[in-house]
């Protein structure tokens, strides 16, 4: 199995509810096609680098998971029937992009700041 990372944009007209119900939608469609979700993260409402659809926002989501590549294929094909995502993007992770997810949900990263914090 592979490691996958999916990037959804859904339309801002969306309550926060509703794109909620949306992410929980095609969260089902992964697990229930065999995938294991790693983490998902909600990034909210954010703007556009450009317009899309005539809209200068949209709701982030990113779920990373595990699954066959066969997977893939059917979950690509409920995004696009979805008339309320209006892009996505799907990325295999290699192994250095797997390390650095890792360290950064564990907050590696952060760790170097709060060291230099106690030093001063």
């Amino acid at each position: 199995m592979n490691q996958y990372e999916t990037t959804i944009i859904l339309t801002p007209l969306l309550s926060e509810e509703a794109a909620k119900e949306v992410i929980a939608k095609f969260t089902k469609v992964l697990t229930d096609n065999g995938a294991e979700i790693v983490m998902e993260d909600n990034w909210g409402l954010k703007k556009l680098a450009y317009p899309i659809e005539k809209k200068s926002t949209g709701y982030y989501h990113l779920t990373e998971y595990k699954c066959a590549g066969e997977v893939i294929g059917k979950f690509e094909i409920e995004l696009k029937r979805d008339e309320r995502v209006m892009r996505f993007l799907t990325v295999s992770l290699d192994k250095h992009a797997i390390a650095y997810n890792e360290k950064k949900r564990t907050g590696a990263f952060n760790k170097k700041k709060d060291k230099a914090e106690a030093a001063n």
